[in-house]
């Protein structure tokens, strides 16, 4: 559902606002649409003034900044483990700003707005472990 823009119709006492004239096309906002987990796709957005955003459609890669030592790299994207937006985000994967996803270096949140943006950026949460090697067994 479109969002309207426009000018509230209370005042900050609460008191109501008479409107002198209705509501505008350009003061219409756009639909959500999702950046979901998948193949990089991108679509470009005409803005107000001409001017144009790129939308993520879906993506598979974040550029994840490690905060400790400042260094960031691009990283596969594996999974969507929390997303305080829409508990459901989860299940369907969909990348917005402050999810929990879970990359190849650990869990990162998302600071970017991937549907406003055309990119996922992030910063390390959680780092993963490197996996210990088990100890081979001598052969007798």
């Amino acid at each position: 559902m479109v969002k309207w823009h426009g000018r509230a119709l209370r005042k900050p006492s609460g008191g109501r606002i008479w409107a002198r004239r209705g509501k505008r096309k350009r003061e219409m906002g756009s639909e959500f649409i999702e950046a979901r987990l998948g193949p990089v796709k991108r679509a470009e957005i005409r803005g107000m003034g001409g001017g144009g955003k790129l939308r993520l459609l879906g993506g598979d890669v974040a550029n994840v900044t490690d905060p400790k030592t400042g260094q960031t790299k691009l990283v596969k994207i594996l999974t969507v483990v929390e997303n305080l937006a829409d508990p459901h985000f989860v299940r369907r994967n969909v990348l917005t700003r402050g999810a929990i996803i879970d990359t190849e270096l650990g869990r990162a949140r998302v600071t970017s707005r991937p549907g406003q943006v055309g990119a996922v950026s992030a910063i390390l949460v959680e780092k993963k472990e490197p996996e210990a090697k088990a100890p081979q067994g001598e052969k007798s």
